[in-house]
């Protein structure tokens, strides 16, 4: 019988104060009755870059190919990724207006999906989700102070 690939739920949350200035980022991981929570922070950055690392720092940890379903309040990491991604590359990693912030980022984040099967959900956050809040919180502890 062929193994079926472990399926992992993660939330995922950046934050920045100011934006930009210091920032953290933080993710929660769950497999079966297991939670796993990661989280750091930079000096100098921003909201953005903080969502973006959030999503590659959970998928990075993880040590095998599953079925993921990650969720984050940042339209930015969920639209770019489901919608705008494929022009990007098309473009050579730029806008059609010209360069494309976070470049980096959003290379890594392809480089970190590759194993996985991932789907993408957005929620609205500060509106009381448990696990939304629990990454806001972490991804805020993070930030260097």
């Amino acid at each position: 019988m062929k193994d079926t690939l472990p399926q992992v739920t993660i939330y995922t949350d950046g934050a920045c104060d100011p934006n930009p200035g210091p920032g953290g980022w933080a993710a929660l991981l769950r497999f079966q009755d297991r939670e796993k929570e990661l989280s750091g922070g930079e000096k100098e950055t921003t909201n953005n870059r903080m969502e973006l690392t959030a999503a590659i720092q959970a998928l990075q940890s993880l040590n095998r190919p599953c079925i993921v379903n990650l969720y984050t309040d940042s339209e930015y990491l969920k639209r770019g990724i489901t919608e705008w991604l494929p022009r990007w590359q098309a473009r050579g990693w730029r806008r059609s207006g010209g360069k494309l912030a976070n470049a980096d980022l959003w290379q890594a984040l392809v480089e970190a999906l590759q194993p996985h099967q991932v789907s993408w959900h957005w929620v609205r956050g500060h509106v009381g989700n448990r696990e939304n809040e629990r990454v806001d919180r972490l991804a805020k502890k993070a930030i260097p102070r």
